[in-house]
């Protein structure tokens, strides 16, 4: 008769076993695709049912690195079922099994309810599944413990039942790893990406005016980098889309449905426009914005071909992974030239932000506009439909509100007593930032607004940067306060709202000493 698993042990078989599960599954789907990896399945599941709230809290929380804490948190779930699996797993009763069935079920639904899944694509998860419980069954079956009893060398009978059990731990996380370092090679369209060369352009952007970045203050770059890019998705993979696989379908009330290829965009005017994008989550003071040169063709000459409905109001757009987003049909074919943007300051799209195409609408945050993938415009109307995230909560229409926010100094920053220049950047997008003013309020005594000095303006869809010198004579608290002008002649609100449902706004203030 076998002696009793200790019930460590037995957390620690489940947990190995799931190691196996997830290890075969990501070998198995190299072949077939991101489509068929279950992992980004199930985690795409969780962010499309996780309620609009919390989604925003882990947004503000952890901002770009939210879907590595999605990640984790998915993992570390999946190791506490799988250890509650290896506690209640028995020969005669497999409640352990059961569970890993059910689990593997789950995860079959998760992959074929992904936009675009094929039956064939709940395979890797299939075999995985049964990896996984094949594993549960051997560890927990009392053979090892049998021949460690039996074994005259060794004097603890659980030992050896450990020790496997961290080598099935082992196999299936090296498995894994290998899974989905070589899975992304395989599937990388960064082939398709290096070989790609833009077009010439037909209407190159202005050129940026000496003056935008104001001396003597560290300021983000006029220009931000493609590195430096903020990215706010939904997509906990990112999508690998080539251009060959690539093509965009415009219907709903048009005259005509229209499907283009990549290389029918040649038959447009490919423009260069520089373009601030802002994200709804950005909160008063923060950096969810970021301003490069984007080369594209005008989103209305594409609808035009279609023969857009009178009575159509709104842009259903959708990305190869299934995000939406609603856009006004005047934002996309008014003056300010929507893009479907192919190139992102000189250099094809970064996969991240959006190879081979996405949208690029000034003076609308990017939960209503900057649909990244994009493969899908459907003329509607906004009583008709709604997108991704106003089902969960935010308005349909998203335009950018007046902001302001102060880089220098920092929070809690010393400033030592003598001259100083502080600064930052203001933004009012398809409106642009007439002025800049700054107040600095010492303990007991408040200040008097003062007008900063602007760096250069480029456009209306830019934003701006401004300095502002100040004698630092007084030491002690102080906290510096920002408002900025729009070029219609309104003024910043000074009124708190969160980012839900439209947008933060209220003035940004930054505590800093004087020493």
């Amino acid at each position: 008769m076998s002696a009793p698993i200790a019930p460590g042990t037995r957390l620690l078989c489940g947990v190995a076993s799931a190691a196996i599960t997830l290890g075969v599954s990501a070998l198995a789907a190299i072949p077939l695709g991101a489509s068929a990896d279950a992992r980004t399945a199930v985690g795409s599941s969780v962010i499309d049912h996780t309620p609009g709230p919390v989604k925003e809290w882990a947004i503000q929380t952890f901002a770009t690195f939210d879907k590595l804490f999605l990640t984790v948190a998915v993992l570390v779930v999946i190791a506490i079922l799988a250890a509650l699996a290896g506690l209640l797993e028995r020969r005669r009763v497999p409640i352990g099994s059961v569970m890993f069935a059910a689990a593997g079920v789950a995860g079959c639904v998760a992959v074929l309810t992904r936009t675009g899944a094929r039956p064939l694509d709940i395979a890797p998860t299939v075999v995985g599944t049964l990896a996984g419980i094949l594993a549960l069954r051997f560890l927990t079956s009392g053979r090892l413990r049998d021949d460690s009893a039996n074994s005259a060398a060794e004097t603890d009978p659980g030992r050896r039942l450990s020790l496997a059990a961290l080598g099935f731990l082992g196999v299936g996380t090296l498995t894994g790893a290998l899974g989905t370092i070589y899975g992304g090679r395989v599937n990388s369209v960064s082939g398709d990406r290096n070989s790609f060369t833009a077009p010439p352009l037909t209407k190159p952007a202005p050129p940026v005016p000496a003056g935008v970045q104001p001396a003597g203050v560290a300021l983000p770059s006029f220009v931000t980098g493609n590195a430096d890019f903020y990215r706010i998705d939904t997509a906990l993979a990112v999508p690998q889309l080539s251009r060959a696989e690539w093509k965009l379908r415009i219907h709903g009330m048009v005259d005509h449905e229209k499907t283009y290829r990549f290389d029918d965009l040649a038959g447009f005017e490919l423009i260069e426009k520089m373009v601030t994008l802002t994200c709804v989550s950005n909160p008063v003071g923060g950096d969810l914005i970021g301003n490069a040169v984007w080369t594209g063709y005008r989103v209305r000459d594409l609808l035009a071909a279609a023969g857009v409905h009178t009575d159509a109001d709104m842009v259903l757009s959708t990305s190869s992974d299934g995000f939406t987003a609603g856009s006004p049909v005047q934002a996309l074919t008014d003056g300010r030239d929507a893009l479907l943007a192919i190139t992102m300051n000189g250099q094809p799209l970064p996969v991240e932000h959006g190879y081979p195409a996405r949208l690029v609408v000034p003076g609308l945050y990017g939960y209503v506009s900057a649909t990244k993938w994009v493969v899908d415009l459907e003329l509607t109307r906004f009583d008709r439909a709604q997108a991704y995230w106003t089902q969960l909560g935010w308005a349909p229409q998203g335009p950018i509100k007046t902001q302001s926010r102060i880089d220098v100094p920092r929070s809690g920053a010393d400033v030592p007593q003598g001259p100083a220049r502080f600064g930052g950047v203001a933004w009012a997008q398809n409106r642009g930032v007439r002025a800049v003013e700054v107040r600095i309020d010492a303990p007991g005594q408040e200040g008097t607004w003062q007008p900063a000095t602007l760096g250069s303006a480029y456009s209306n869809e830019t934003w701006r940067l401004w300095s502002f010198d100040w004698q630092a004579d007084r030491p002690g608290l102080h906290t510096i306060t920002v408002r900025a002008t729009d070029n219609t002649g309104a003024v910043q609100t000074a009124d708190i709202a969160d980012v839900v449902p439209d947008g933060a706004t209220g003035y940004h203030s930054v505590d800093f000493a004087v020493t």
